[in-house]
């Protein structure tokens, strides 16, 4: 094979290897932050909370009361229950 032909081999293997490792480490990190969905729901419930308490809405404070029933139940951290009354 001609030299510089394998220049060319060698620079393509070492691209799609690159390509690879990033393609792995995406995954990765993907599967790691939606394993862990309680960081999540927390993250979600609290901006609920704080949207709850600009609004006072009644409705919305038993949506809410229902998710941290499930999150308290799901998930070794704990939130406060809220007073809707």
């Amino acid at each position: 094979m001609f030299p510089q032909w394998k220049l060319i081999f060698q620079k393509i293997r070492i691209n799609n290897l690159i390509i690879i490792l990033f393609g792995v480490l995406f995954v990765a990190l993907v599967v790691g932050f939606m394993g862990d969905s309680c960081v999540v729901d927390n993250f979600t419930i609290t901006n609920e909370i704080s949207s709850y308490e600009k609004s006072l809405d009644p409705e919305l404070c038993e949506n809410i009361l229902e998710k941290i029933d499930y999150y308290n139940d799901m998930c070794i951290s704990e939130i406060e229950i809220l007073d809707c009354g």
